[in-house]
């Protein structure tokens, strides 16, 4: 069949003609991907999705490969499919494509390119003794999730597939391989596998030293710079689509090779794109399965915490990260829970999943500020700010408590807030201060509730924007429209090409903290410390 030559409306002409920028983010319950015209990236042309989930097989949060491969092509098509019906073109082309995905974790390959072990997530909190040992080796803060301690667990504890160790990297890096050859990965993405020296936008070459001489005893003539991808700042060009890579992502044949890719990031550093958080003073939160927050720093902290790790934005620039492995996934089950009960009830709103959450969350704005007295917990998996190896959920309420469904609800999306706050809390002691605070997540979709209530728990103003929902997906597509942009380094920094050329006149809603929430959040967060106990207790017990 030939291609058409007219479509129906000026973005069906871009898209058959590849004036366009393509990002794919495999995120923890669903990958998306996003088509923006690379002349104006604030113009979403076609979206595309596909829901999955990760595994827990072997006392290990995993993803088969053959899941991730087929949940792209999914997505792709969903994409495809998309811009036909809204555009009437099929894109056979994109002027670049970008990648994203959760950070950290370990996919550890030997020299054939053959995975060695099961995809080890980020969400494994298995890897204490290495994440102790680099910490206090490096002198800063190395998290249970960071790739360098997923590969020196591994090294610790002499598993058979260090010795036929080629290389080893993260999720979007793996897909980045597939698709273009190249072995590299964004600096804000590498950043969470071994640490950045901002100055050499590298990795820290003192800090190589020091771990080669730590498994030394462990693993001989192991040299951990070999086995690292190369790394690249926003704006460097990052390979081409190949063949293979090309049938990978389209099976159908109609996506052509030779398309320029962007470095691969991470989920916090599309996030933060996403949110016009890259500059010094700014910063963002991602709500997913997950929860973090990035803060780009003036000035290095006076110390390290063990509730905060450095890592650096997609240009290089050091950013304080708060994270936290359990997000909006309990608030979600708990929603689902109430979308069952309104379907046996025979309610409108059954099967309309935003209606759902929408009329849940509009209903914890009439709950008490302080939730009532009601406490929940949000942990399924392990939550080292909290210090907790392994999850429970929980809701936990007193006698005295007033259990009703505002205040229930308000505890659930407070819960959401909870360990997060207890990080954001130490960066406050050192003096950090924000200009302005971002928001991004489904759960902002909702307007007026995640958002007011984030603004009361970290007692600063937070901004939403249009695309918050979009997230991630669209932030790896504006970093593909920046590649042209940035010229190899001859055209505007990130910062400048983000504030003039995407954000400019942008609509952002910002919402103010209410005293009363600031107040009551307090109460919650001072009640959610010491209610900790409980939680490990029911981690000992169940």
């Amino acid at each position: 069949m030939s291609e058409p030559t007219t479509t129906t409306d000026a973005p069906g002409a871009a898209i058959l003609e590849g004036r366009t920028s393509l990002g794919i983010e495999l995120g923890s319950t669903r990958i998306k991907a996003c088509l923006v015209d690379a002349a104006d990236p604030t113009r979403v042309l076609a979206v595309g999705s596909h829901e999955w989930e990760n595994r827990y097989e072997d006392r290990t949060w995993t993803y088969s490969l053959e899941d991730v491969w087929s949940g792209l092509q999914a997505a792709y098509a969903d994409l495809v499919a998309d811009a036909e019906r809204r555009h009437g073109a099929r894109p056979t082309t994109f002027g670049a494509i970008g990648v994203s995905a959760m950070m950290h974790g370990y996919l550890a390959f030997d020299e054939a390119g053959d995975l060695l072990v099961p995809f080890r997530t980020w969400r494994n909190t298995s890897t204490g003794r290495a994440a102790a040992d680099l910490s206090a080796a490096f002198e800063q803060n190395i998290p249970l999730r960071w790739s360098i301690s997923h590969l020196h667990q591994a090294v610790l504890d002499r598993e058979p597939h260090v010795p036929r160790l080629a290389s080893f990297t993260t999720l979007a890096g793996y897909v980045h391989r597939a698709l273009t050859g190249r072995d590299v990965l964004g600096v804000g993405d590498a950043s969470g596998m071994f640490p950045i020296d901002s100055a050499t936008g590298t990795y820290d070459q003192a800090l190589v030293a020091v771990y080669d001489g730590l498994a030394a005893p462990h693993a001989p003539g192991l040299r951990v710079a070999d086995l690292l991808p190369e790394v690249l700042p926003a704006g460097r060009r990052a390979g081409e689509l190949t063949a293979e890579g090309a049938a990978l992502l389209d099976p159908t044949g109609a996506l052509r090779p030779g398309i320029p890719f962007c470095p691969p990031e991470g989920d916090a550093g599309t996030g933060m794109v996403a949110t016009n958080a890259v500059a010094p003073r700014t910063g963002n939160v991602s709500a997913g399965t997950s929860i973090f927050a990035m803060v780009v720093l003036e000035r290095p902290l006076a110390k390290a915490h063990e509730e905060v790790d450095l890592v650096t934005t997609p240009a290089g620039d050091p950013v304080a990260m708060v994270h936290c492995n359990n997000g909006a996934s309990e608030l979600a089950a708990w929603v689902g829970l109430f979308s069952r009960f309104a379907a046996v009830t025979g309610s409108p709103v059954a099967g309309d999943a935003d209606a759902v959450f929408g009329a849940l969350f509009a209903e914890a704005l009439d709950g008490e500020a302080d939730a009532g007295g009601l406490l929940a917990y949000n942990h399924l998996a392990g939550e080292p700010i909290a210090g907790l190896e392994e999850g429970r959920p929980l809701v936990v309420r007193t006698p005295d408590s007033r259990f009703s469904l505002a205040n229930f609800m308000r505890a659930q999306l407070y819960g959401v807030y909870g360990t997060l706050a207890l990080g954001m809390r130490v960066l406050a002691d050192e003096g950090v201060e924000l200009d302005r605070m971002f928001a991004h997540g489904g759960i902002f979709r909702t307007a007026g509730v995640a958002q007011r209530f984030l603004a009361g728990a970290l007692d600063a103003p937070v901004a939403v924007g249009e695309t918050a929902s979009e997230g991630g997906a669209w932030g790896i597509a504006v970093l593909g429209a920046y590649l042209a942009a940035a010229d190899e380094g001859d055209g505007p920094d990130l910062g400048t090409y983000l504030e003039q050329h995407v954000f400019a006149g942008a609509a952002i809603d910002v919402a103010d903290p209410d005293p009363a929430d600031v107040a009551g959040f307090a109460a919650y967060l001072d009640r959610y410390r010491a209610g900790l106990a409980a939680e490990a207790a029911a981690v000992a017990a169940l």
